[in-house]
């Protein structure tokens, strides 16, 4: 089994799961074990400052939304470019953080770019491999810029990537453009 660690899953079309439909999840960790990820367009009317102020911390000002990063129960987390506050980097410039006092510091000070989830995503051992084998989820490369880009417009943008790859892979490359949106 490879490794999904710092990838995309995104959601097949038909993908009936409401928790899932037409999401796309940054996989933070996958092993024997199983695999944990958070969905990255899911933002809430609610923001940092709100909750922050509901569990009783000290006010803080961050403006910044707040996500449902999946279904299953967590405590807040938090992916940012800030290497002094990570807990583990998932891909190049994205950092994971779940301790407190890390998460306080992140919130107090936010970095360029920064989100903060309440939930997760999660699987058991060997069962990613099985809904990927039956097709409920596509496969794509992550990168920062992604994954801090705009949430309403990621899986539209992905999935137009993933088809324009099939598509591209499938034909002879002498006759497909540089960016065959232009064709």
């Amino acid at each position: 089994m490879a490794s999904l660690q710092g990838q995309f899953l995104v959601a097949w079309p038909h993908l009936s799961d409401p928790n899932f439909f037409r999401s796309v999840v940054l996989i933070a960790q996958h092993d024997e074990d199983g695999a944990f990820g958070l969905i990255l367009n899911r933002p809430l009317q609610q923001t940092v400052h709100e909750v922050w102020e509901e569990l009783g911390q000290d006010p803080c000002e961050c403006g910044a939304h707040l996500y449902v990063g999946g279904p299953v129960d967590a405590p807040l987390l938090a992916l940012h470019n800030s290497r002094a506050h990570s807990d583990a980097e998932v891909l190049e410039g994205v950092h994971l953080t779940t301790r407190a006092d890390s998460l306080d510091v992140l919130v107090r000070n936010p970095p360029d770019q920064f989100r903060v989830f309440t939930g997760s995503s999660g699987w058991s051992a060997q069962q990613l491999d099985d809904e990927l084998e039956v097709g409920g989820w596509l496969k794509a490369d992550a990168t920062a810029t992604d994954v801090f880009s705009d949430a309403e417009t990621i899986w539209s943008r992905l999935t137009r990537r993933i088809n324009l790859d099939i598509v591209a892979g499938s034909l002879n490359a002498r006759f497909v453009p540089d960016d065959a949106s232009l064709n």
